[in-house]
């Protein structure tokens, strides 16, 4: 195992130390279970050479709050910790690295430290582990040739957990062939993983694909079948949505008005809102200047399928 030191390294010269390898943060996209981030945003950040920073006010809170984690966890557990002030590499698999937020002393184990609002406490119950925190953890365990890995977790205004997850090496061998898969057949010749359906794909292609006023309409060729399914999805679609509002309407016609239902396994609320709009119409038409100063201009590529004429 290599390792590089980072205490003395800027943050830009980080951010490119972690484009050279598929960290524990990478680890969990990658595989497809982080419900945030997808393959697609891990793979452009790889190939950029783009060192902006895209951290954001919950990241800002968990960096700050990971030593009081760390204390809750050693106070807990009687165990001490140490914080690693390198970026360590895998020589089996070089392109896997991490940066673990805390070595347990006197045991083959680190412990990963996390914040969350107390709306992802569900997340945590009864003994469970967000996959994407646990993939993240084995990812480690492989870097690093831990027996086991702590995580603890601060649900703000609510617990504090921790969990602990012992080295699985089957699970531990699907999770680099992944991850080797990846980053072998993507972002080693540039070649973007297949589509996922997900959000995040679609902001990547508007980036990665941009607008080309001299383009001429291109012959679509081996997609009639893919445009065929689309269009029986669109209408199974439209069908379950009208189910669904069958449902939802012989419901409230039970409820008569009534704001709160519930069964055993369910809980229904048909609440009423005030919502208030501005009206852009009337302010368009009454104040051209004033709307016109407050108007932002966006730009998108919208996709359309229709029936050739």
């Amino acid at each position: 195992m290599k390792k590089t030191d980072i205490s003395s390294m800027s943050r830009e010269e980080w951010l490119r130390l972690r484009k050279s390898g598929i960290g524990g943060s990478d680890a969990g996209a990658v595989c497809g279970v982080n419900p945030y981030r997808s393959a697609v945003a891990v793979y452009q950040d790889k190939i950029s050479e783009d060192l902006s920073d895209d951290d954001n006010e919950a990241m800002r809170q968990g960096r700050d709050l990971e030593e009081y984690v760390a204390k809750r966890f050693s106070e807990a557990t009687g165990l001490k910790v140490k914080k690693s002030s390198f970026m360590y590499r895998s020589d089996e698999h070089p392109f896997m690295i991490a940066d673990i937020d805390r070595l347990i002393l006197g045991e083959k184990a680190g412990l990963e430290c996390k914040t969350a609002s107390a709306y992802s406490s569900d997340k945590w119950k009864d003994g469970a582990i967000p996959e994407s925190y646990e993939i993240q953890c084995r990812h480690y365990m492989a870097v690093m040739g831990f027996t086991h890995m702590f995580i603890a977790c601060l649900i703000l205004g609510k617990e504090f957990v921790i969990r602990r997850i012992d080295r699985d090496p089957e699970m531990e061998a699907a999770i680099i062939s992944i991850e080797e898969s990846f980053w072998n057949d993507n972002v080693m010749p540039k070649v973007m993983p297949d589509p996922d359906g997900s959000r995040a794909y679609d902001e990547i292609l508007d980036k990665y694909f941009p607008r080309r006023d001299d383009a001429e309409a291109i012959r679509l060729i081996g997609f009639d079948k893919d445009l065929r399914r689309r269009e029986e999805l669109n209408s199974l679609i439209d069908k379950l949505e009208t189910e669904r509002n069958e449902i939802d309407q012989r419901i409230k016609i039970y409820m008569e008005g009534t704001e709160q239902a519930q069964t055993d396994d369910y809980r229904v609320s048909w609440i009423f809102t005030e919502i208030q709009r501005l009206d852009t119409k009337r302010l368009k038409s009454e104040e051209p200047e004033l709307y016109s100063r407050y108007t932002k201009m966006t730009t998108g590529r919208r996709f359309t399928v229709r029936r050739a004429a």
